[in-house]
Formats: structure tokens, sequence, C-alpha cells
């Protein structure tokens, strides 16, 4: 049966339609509904419990456009993660397991979404959204792909070539190696990123074994010779081996141009 709201939660939610406001912070219900703090806070607290609106951090709550039949809502993932970011005035984008799977890389649809951005870390949950968050250096964001949602909210995410380098440079946050370099072959192979491509997102936000690591895959599949070059340019020369599956025995034939151990 649909919940039966209380006044201060219809006049709550009242207010926040009448101003058109998608969040609210502590202070606005109390000064706009005439509430004493602890009002407010009890209110706040007992519309979050009930699942009338979605707590984003401590003082800051995402209300519905309108409640659903049910009296129940929880913001869609564009609606929690935008809210959170633009709270911390941070530019982000979404990588990892979620990317992976909206490139077709990977079936299977993680339960937590990985963020990349500015401003915080740690695990973070809004409404039935969660998000993983890892703050990097603001020149490691970019190499994007904007994805206009359903619910009118627009979703960043790492572009196709950026989250080929994602993979195998963060490989064991998402234990994305070797099959990475399956996916690199592929998307070769059918066109869908070039090599260009490629080196130029690994060259722009990898590090140097990650681009040692993708220069060794593009010379395996004799894959354009000027971007290899180009790549291998920027490799600083180096007599020490790394794996190319760093999870494997570092045994096997070696790439003495990327100084990558061919393990897998």
């Amino acid at each position: 049966m649909p919940r039966k709201l209380g006044q201060l939660e219809t006049a709550a939610l009242a207010l926040a339609q009448m101003r058109n406001l998608r969040t609210m912070r502590v202070g606005e219900l109390a000064s706009g509904l005439r509430l004493s703090a602890k009002q407010e806070r009890e209110l706040l607290s007992r519309m979050s419990r009930s699942g009338m609106i979605a707590n984003v951090r401590k003082g800051l709550y995402l209300f519905p456009p309108r409640l659903p039949l049910g009296g129940i809502w929880t913001p869609d993932e564009a609606t929690a993660i935008n809210a959170l970011m633009a709270d911390k005035n941070a530019r982000y984008q979404i990588t990892g397991p979620k990317a992976f799977n909206r490139y077709g890389y990977s079936e299977q649809l993680p339960a937590l979404t990985t963020i990349y951005n500015d401003a915080i870390s740690g695990e973070r949950r809004v409404g039935s959204v969660s998000l993983k968050l890892i703050k990097v250096a603001r020149d490691r964001l970019g190499g994007v792909e904007k994805v206009r949602m359903p619910s009118g909210e627009t979703l960043v995410y790492s572009s196709r070539a950026r989250t080929l380098v994602d993979a195998v440079y963060d490989w064991s946050l998402f234990d994305s190696l070797p099959e990475a370099y399956d996916w690199i072959r592929a998307d070769i192979a059918a066109g869908t990123v070039t090599a260009d491509e490629l080196v130029r997102a690994v060259m722009q936000y990898g590090n140097m074994g990650t681009m040692r690591r993708i220069g060794a895959i593009l010379e395996r599949i004799d894959a354009s010779k000027a971007a290899r070059s180009r790549l291998e340019r920027a490799v600083t020369a180096t007599t020490a081996k790394i794996p190319l599956v760093p999870t494997r025995p570092a045994r096997g034939p070696v790439s003495r141009a990327w100084g990558v151990v061919i393990n897998g």
C-alpha cells in the first residue's frame, strides 16, 4: 500500500518541488518550513531512513522530482554521481568494470561503480547506488565520452581507448590482465580503436610500465609502425625487464625494444 505521508514530510517534498531543487542542505528546510534545527534533523533522518530522499553526504540530501506511488524512491546512478561530484566541484570519469561492461569487454555488471576523480577517495553509497571513488591527479583525468541518460543527466565515462589504458595501468585494482591484451587485439583488429588512438591515450594518461606493456602488445600484433615508433621514442631506455603479465612468473622471450618479458 502507498505510504501515508506526514504533514512535515509532505511540506518538505512540496518545498523542494516548488523551488525546483534536487539537492537540499541542512538549514534549507529549517528556514523554509520554520523548523528548529532539531526538528529539521529528525525530519531529514526520518525521510532518509524511509526511502523518500537519499543522503549524499552528511548534511546534503537528494530529493525526488516527485515521490513514486508507494512512497519509496532512490536516485538513478547518474543523478547520484553528479550530485556528489557537483558538491565537491570535482571532475570525474567512470572507469574499471562498469566501463568494461559498457564497451562489451565483460558481460559482468559490477555492483560498484568505479570513478576516477580529483576530489575524494573511498566507498560511498547514495540511495541504492554504490560507488568506489579513486582520487587522482587532475592531469590523469581526460580521454572521456559523455553519455546522455534517460533521466536527462549526463554520465562521464573513460573513452574506449582510455578504458584500455586504465585496464593495463590499474590492472591490480581491476584484475584486468591478461584479458585487457585480448581486448586491445580485438579492438584494433575490428577498427573500433586504432593504434594511434591507443598510443595517444597511453602517452597522456599512462605511466612508463603501461607504455612498455602496450608497446609490446602492439609489436606482437604488428600494429601501425608509425604509432609504435612514436611510443618507443617516449619510453625511457632501461636494462630492467618487466613481465607482460605481472601476476605470472617472469619467464619467456624478451621484447628488447620494450624491455618486456613476454610471459602470457
